[in-house]
Formats: structure tokens, sequence, C-alpha cells
């Protein structure tokens, strides 16, 4: 770390003046220069140590040299100002009278000013001395060492650099952070005149600069010496390597190009119902013994710059109608006005207006529905319009309407995958003709429209086998029917699980 060194006559032993900088007998060099300048004493012998100058030597040297190049030694030395090439000795530079407590500076032989833009002859700027610290104006030394200045009037923290150097202080506090290490200072850095005030020591730690303490002129001199810019080391020119010759690349076979998926599905797939239940005028919730069972395909394709999708759902619900009335109470009048003889072989006739005693028979019920739609959302979301058509077995007249719903495909092209769907017919119906006898008497003979309201449902999942094609179907599915007009009862419904098996194009 950069050393503070003062000069101070030899005849005064080893002291620290006010900057805090410690006085030494001068060195070979330094002291030789104030020897013969003038400043110190003739050197003599001082307790075994080396030799001191004598008079007849600073005589002969001053008689040998000339007046100007004394005068330019004295301006190396101290920094004062030059003379005359012509041997004349200029006098001292004045510097002023400085204010009480200030004292003037050289910095490399030149007068330094707190403003150089406003120069003012003789005028050097003054340091201050508080105690036995000597304080100099921070910005003017820095800067003239190619430092860069940066002061934060919020914080009251001046921060200098420069290449390989750092450093910080703040008014008021006594310490300075020298390339991030804090070190304390006797007094603290101050705003003098406009202009921050530091002591002397930074100067000389945190740049590396040389400073004298000049008593007998109440003079600071600071030399700064710029390290020199190290020579690059001259780069070898490289010798060319051997050229290997280019060998031929083996052209790469163009991949086969991936196909890409199919964004369109094609799919048809079989399903066992299995228990299903069945609320109806035959069967107060009897579970459904085998021949359940429904089958459904679609096809996904664009039209008119939109997607599109055709789908076919059928669906046929087998199930018991039980009747345990005995012989004699069938022959007793049994679901007949007025006796008090019922049980599951009674059912309601159309229309609602009586009970007529039905054997036990295995009942179908069937449905089927065409639809199409339009994708209105991914993945493969449709809304669309249906056409239902509905049958039974057991004398019913065959029903039909149009609806409208809303349907998720399934995505084949993934192994796992969830779709349903809700379709709504709000009014199918079938022309039915009533029995020439029998009540009502008032609709002997006539045909009149039994409507229903009908609603279908599915949920459901796959699971895709392999590159097979092939994929698993399972889920639940079911409908519920509202009278509308002439049903037997008030409604009736269909439901239950189904597993099945897929294959998508």
């Amino acid at each position: 770390m950069p050393r503070t060194r003062a000069a101070t006559p030899a005849s005064v032993s080893t002291s620290k003046g006010p900057s805090g900088v410690t006085k030494r007998p001068p060195a070979s060099a330094g002291g030789f220069f104030l020897c013969l300048v003038g400043l110190e004493s003739p050197y003599k012998q001082v307790r075994g140590g080396p030799l001191t100058c004598p008079t007849f030597v600073r005589e002969y040297y001053v008689k040998r040299l000339s007046t100007g190049l004394l005068a330019a030694l004295f301006a190396v030395g101290i920094g004062s100002t030059s003379v005359s090439a012509q041997g004349a000795m200029a006098p001292a530079a004045d510097f002023g009278t400085p204010p009480s407590g200030e004292v003037p500076i050289l910095f490399n032989d030149r007068h330094v000013y707190s403003k150089p833009d406003r120069l003012k002859a003789n005028r050097v700027l003054a340091a201050l001395i508080r105690g036995n610290t000597i304080l100099i104006p921070l910005r003017s030394m820095f800067e003239q060492m190619g430092a860069t200045v940066s002061y934060d009037p919020a914080s009251k923290t001046v921060d200098v650099s420069k290449p390989g150097s750092d450093v910080k202080v703040t008014v008021g506090q006594p310490e300075v952070v020298i390339n991030g290490e804090s070190r304390p200072l006797d007094v603290p850095p101050e705003i003098y005149k406009g202009s921050v005030v530091v002591p002397v020591r930074v100067i000389s730690e945190g740049m590396g600069a040389y400073v004298q303490w000049v008593p007998d002129r109440r003079i600071v001199v600071v030399r700064y010496i710029p390290a020199p810019v190290p020579t690059p080391v001259p780069t070898p020119t490289p010798v060319p390597p051997t050229p290997v010759p280019t060998p031929v690349p083996t052209p790469t076979p163009s991949p086969s190009p991936s196909p890409s998926p199919n964004p369109y599905e094609h799919f048809v797939v079989g399903d066992y119902i299995f228990s299903p239940k069945v609320y109806n005028e035959f069967s107060p919730g009897n579970t459904g013994k085998g021949g359940s069972f429904s089958a459904r395909g679609a096809v996904e394709f664009p039209a008119f710059g939109l997607p599109w999708m055709l789908e076919g759902d059928y669906r046929s619900y087998s199930y018991p109608h039980n009747n345990d009335f005995t012989p004699a109470e069938v022959a007793a009048g049994a679901c007949m006005p007025h006796i008090p003889i019922t049980g599951q072989g009674c059912v309601t006739t159309i229309g609602g207006y009586g009970a007529t005693n039905v054997p036990s028979f295995m009942a179908r019920d069937t449905d089927f529905d065409g639809r199409i739609g339009i994708k209105i959302a991914s993945p493969r979301i449709y809304i669309g319009v249906g056409y239902l058509s509905r049958a039974e077995n057991y004398g019913y007249p065959k029903e039909n309407g149009v609806g409208f719903g809303a349907e998720k495909l399934p995505d084949l092209d993934q192994p796992f995958s969830l779709y349903g769907s809700v379709w709504y017919y709000p009014a199918i119906n079938g022309s039915y003709r009533f029995p020439d006898m029998g009540p009502p008497d008032d609709l002997a003979g006539q045909v009149l429209k039994m409507q229903q309201r009908f609603l279908k449902y599915q949920v459901g999942g796959t699971y895709s086998l392999g590159n097979s094609g092939l994929f698993l179907d399972a889920g639940f599915l079911g409908d519920t029917i509202r009278n509308k007009q002439l049903m037997p009862g008030l409604d009736a419904s269909h439901s239950g699980g189904y597993v099945g098996l897929g294959i998508h194009f």
C-alpha cells in the first residue's frame, strides 16, 4: 500500500506533523535534494547512522550547477515556480496569504485551484489544519490523478474510482472505505466553502500518491505518478496448420416424414348395458336381464371451412314385466275399477283412463337418433341438432321428433380420453287409435297423438390398445321421459352402466 512520506529537517527527531504523516530524516535521494536547496541542515553523523552531507559538498555542487538547473531541481523538489534558462533564479512563488488555519498545496509542481476554470494568479488551493491533521480538497486532487468523482448529496457520500482503486468517504463519518475495506480516520471529512475536504492520508493510501509536508514554507507537496501501462506482449504469428483434406461428406438420407395425426376422428363402438333400471307402467324399477346394449359411431369432417361431425346412437333396453296374479284373482276381476285386487300385473292404459291386467312378458324399448353438429371448441366439442325415433314391443305407436344437444367426442389419438353428451327432444309423438269399444266412450275409434319430452345422456371414457386402432369403452348412460299427452304414466326412465369395444380409423 502506498506510504505517505514527509520531508523534515535532519536536526528534528522523528515525529508526526499536522497531516498525521511521519517526519523522517531525508532518504538518500530526497534528503540529498533538500540538502542542496537549503531546506535541510548540513548532514552529520546521527547515532551511528549514515554520514550527513557536509557543507563543502553542497557548496561544491551549487557552484558547479547553473542557476537554471538549480531552479529546475527546486521546482521538482518542492513545487516552486520555474526559473529562467539564462541562469537568473526567479524569486520563490508567492503563495499568497492563506486565510487563518489554511496552508497552500502544490501538485506535481503546479498550483492546484479548486475551480480550474477560474484561475487566480499565484493562488493555490488551501488545505485546512484540524488539530494534527491536514485536510485537502477531494475533487480537485483526485480528478487530477485521473479518477472519476461522484457525489451523492442525499447521503453526502463521495465515490472516487479509477482502474485498480475505489475510495468512498461520507461527510461527517470518521472512516474511509478503500477497495471495500473500511479504515478509521482521526478527523471526518467535511464541506469547506462548498468543497469536500478529506485527510491527506486518503490521497496517499487510496491513490498511491507521494505527500510531503514542508514545515518551513508551510506547504503541502503532493506528487503522483500514474502506474505505467504494461507493454503488451506481441502475439506470435501463428503458423498456419497443414491443411487437412476435407473429407467428402456422406449424404445423409432424408428422414421419412412422420405421419401427422389425423385431426378428424372416425369410429364405431358397441357396448353391453348391464343391469339397467327401468321405470314405467310395465316396470316399477325392475332390473334388465340380458339383451340390453347400445351402439354408436361418429365421423368428423371439414365442410365450408368448418369442422363438422355426424353421429348415430342406438340403445335397446330389455326388462321383465312381472304378473303375479293367480287365475282366481284374474277371474275375480283384478285391476278392474272398484275391485281391490292390484299388483305388478296391472298396467295403466294410454291416456290414463284406467288399468288393465297384462300377463308377464319380456319388454323391449329401443331408440335411435341421428345427429349433426359443428365444432365450437377443442378438443372436439360440438353443438348440433338431432332426429330421434322410438319404439316398443307392447303395441304402442312409434314416436319420433327433432331435438338439439351438445357433444364431446372421444380423443382416440390419446391413450386415455373422456367424452359425454346431452340431447333433448322437446316433443316426440306418434298417432294412437282408441279401440271402438270400451272406456272412454267419447274417445272410441278416435286417433290422437301421444307425445313425450325425451332427454338422453351419456358420459364415459376410452382406453386405446396401442396402435391397433381398437379401444376399450366404458361409462354410464340413460334417459328421462316426461308426459306431454296421453302417456300412461307421468314419467319413465332407463339407466345403466356399460362396457364395450370399439375401433377408430
